[in-house]
């Protein structure tokens, strides 16, 4: 349940639409639903402004197709990352408007149809870092943004970048994905004055350790404005920059 639908149930008992008894019923999952193997936070949109996450990996895809059935039932939209073709498959069956991101790994399903904020803008420096890119993406995405992508862009040809810069200077918020040596979100915050997401992969030959090499790099960088979140973790950087994002609308009104 969110802001919209819980202030339109108190509107409907305030004006005697809705009995009390009715009410209660459509809150009784609040504040989380139990499954058994999963409790779904349910409170969490009214909390944070948008629902619980599923995070598929190590669950069964029976457990995702429940827990997604859940939120859906909810009217809540869903987010599920690190998924695989047969959890979209089951998904599928719960809700036909379900959505695959087969790079990203995501599935998604949006249940009202809203506008879109702009501002965000997503760097990857290579193709090889795209699958992290795109999870960051459909995360932005379905928390109300509209996402540019601004690929293969690294630092091995800086001319690339550079020749998109009037993208950089127009976004709000920007993701910048790199593996190898994580040099490209130094480089890009280092142009901007805005606030800059960082995302090290696991993209590289054995000295980068599994992005550890890219993790440390971007938690050095002598540029300021660049946060960093952890290795391949596309969710979080897509999370943060929407709630960036949406509080600078929110200073602009």
């Amino acid at each position: 349940m969110n802001v919209e639908s819980l202030r339109a149930l108190l509107e409907d008992i305030k004006h005697g639409k809705t009995e009390i008894g009715d009410a209660l019923q459509s809150l009784r999952h609040l504040p989380f639903e139990d499954l058994g193997f999963s409790k779904i936070d349910h409170h969490r949109q009214l909390r944070k402004g948008f629902p619980e996450v599923i995070f598929c990996q190590g669950k069964t895809t029976a457990q995702v197709k429940e827990i997604s059935k859940r939120i859906l039932d909810a009217g809540e939209p869903l987010l599920a990352t690190r998924a695989t073709p047969e959890m979209y498959d089951a998904v599928k069956t719960v809700h036909a408007a379900a959505r695959f991101n087969e790079l990203g790994r995501t599935i998604t399903v949006e249940q009202s149809q809203r506008p879109l904020r702009d501002g965000v803008l997503l760097v990857s420096a290579g193709t090889s870092d795209i699958p992290v890119a795109e999870e960051a993406a459909e995360t932005a995405q379905i928390m109300g943004n509209r996402v540019e992508r601004l690929y293969d862009v690294g630092v091995a040809g800086l001319h690339r970048l550079l020749g998109n810069h009037e993208k950089l200077f127009d976004a709000k918020v920007i993701i910048v994905v790199a593996g190898m040596e994580g040099a490209l979100p130094s480089v890009v915050g280092g142009l901007v004055d805005k606030p800059v997401v960082a995302v090290p992969t696991s993209v590289g030959y054995g000295a980068s350790l599994g992005g550890l090499a890219a993790l440390l790099s971007m938690l050095n960088t002598c540029a300021s404005g660049v946060t960093v979140v952890n290795i391949d973790n596309g969710f979080g950087a897509g999370y943060s920059a929407s709630l960036i994002n949406r509080l600078s609308d929110s200073t602009l009104e």
